[in-house]
């Protein structure tokens, strides 16, 4: 199964099921069983792994001893009791405008990449956006230590487009090369807030790119905002 059609799958799942489903799903087996999309049928979860969904569910992902696929059952089991439950993720759910025009058309959700250094000017950008109904996400909001069912924070899967504030402490940050190397290898749409004049990396070097280094704010908003669009 192609990365992308396992975000597609771990991102709908529990929009099925309901959280307090999901606890009374404790099992004390020493093998749990899930359904291979590769083989048709119900096998062993080989190396299985407890895991966690957007909203807080409980999962176990593992492989198919079979064909080696990726394979994933929704429940709880004990492997989870030392874990620490994330909060469920509600952003990304119903993206709401605070526009005072009803009419107008709610944007993708758009992931916001910064360096805690830039951390004012990542939250002014977010309410800005969100004034005219471009939905945000901070990356600063994320959890780090959560095992979630596609390896990476839901956010990077859900959001359809980034918005990267760059400087020259952003492109050395861990976090913003890695959320940068997740949009870049799906081919999602990014565009550069150059806070700071910095050496563009190569996977930006065709980006669009906005200078708000200068006092042109409004301007270079208003075209920003423009690309996210296009």
């Amino acid at each position: 199964m192609m990365s992308d059609e396992l975000d597609n799958l771990y991102g709908n799942l529990d929009d099925d099921l309901h959280a307090d489903l999901h606890d009374e799903l404790s099992s004390d087996e020493d093998e749990l069983e899930a359904y291979c999309m590769t083989c048709k049928q119900k096998t062993t979860i080989e190396h299985p792994e407890p895991i966690w969904t957007r909203r807080g569910a409980p999962g176990t992902r593992g492989t198919c001893p079979v064909c080696g696929t990726m394979v994933f059952r929704m429940g709880s089991t004990p492997a989870h009791q030392a874990l620490r439950r994330p909060e469920p993720l509600k952003a990304l759910d119903t993206p709401r405008s605070t526009s005072k025009n009803p009419r107008k058309p709610i944007s993708a959700v758009t992931y916001i990449n910064y360096s805690v250094s830039d951390t004012e000017f990542a939250e002014i950008l977010a309410e800005d956006l969100n004034r005219i109904g471009i939905q945000t996400w901070m990356a600063g909001s994320e959890v780090d230590d959560v095992n979630w069912a596609t390896g990476v924070h839901p956010a990077l899967v859900e959001c359809k487009n980034m918005i990267i504030i760059l400087s020259p402490l952003a492109i050395k940050a861990t976090n913003v090369q890695e959320a940068l190397k997740f949009f870049v290898e799906r081919r999602k749409p990014i565009v550069v807030a150059e806070l700071h004049p910095t050496e563009l990396p190569d996977e930006l070097r065709r980006k669009p790119r906005f200078a708000f280094s200068g006092d042109d704010y409004k301007q270079q908003f208003r075209e920003l905002v423009q690309a996210l669009n296009d």
